[in-house]
């Protein structure tokens, strides 16, 4: 397994996490008619992601299912973290 890769996977993976989360959280200010839609093209756009991740090697296909499991709770957590500080 080549380490650089699967560390670069596990970045794209993180970034592919954070940009699903920034889109939904978008398009739940929207009106129903338009969220729905959207919400069918993200996830048409993530299936291709990993359909063209799985095409991959081994190596590539751990990196980004690294990245994208290790994201939500670090996120969640600089979240809460900095929720505090901000109402003080």
């Amino acid at each position: 397994m080549n380490t650089l890769t699967a560390l670069a996977s596990a970045a794209f993976g993180s970034t592919a996490y954070l940009t699903t989360f920034s889109t939904v959280k978008w398009l739940n200010q929207l009106s129903r008619q338009f969220k729905l839609t959207g919400l069918v093209v993200t996830g048409l756009v993530l299936c291709a992601i990993i359909g063209i991740i799985a095409i991959a090697s081994q190596s590539v296909v751990l990196g980004f299912i690294v990245g994208a499991g290790l994201t939500p709770p670090v996120h969640r957590w600089i979240v809460q973290r900095r929720s505090p500080a901000a109402s003080s």
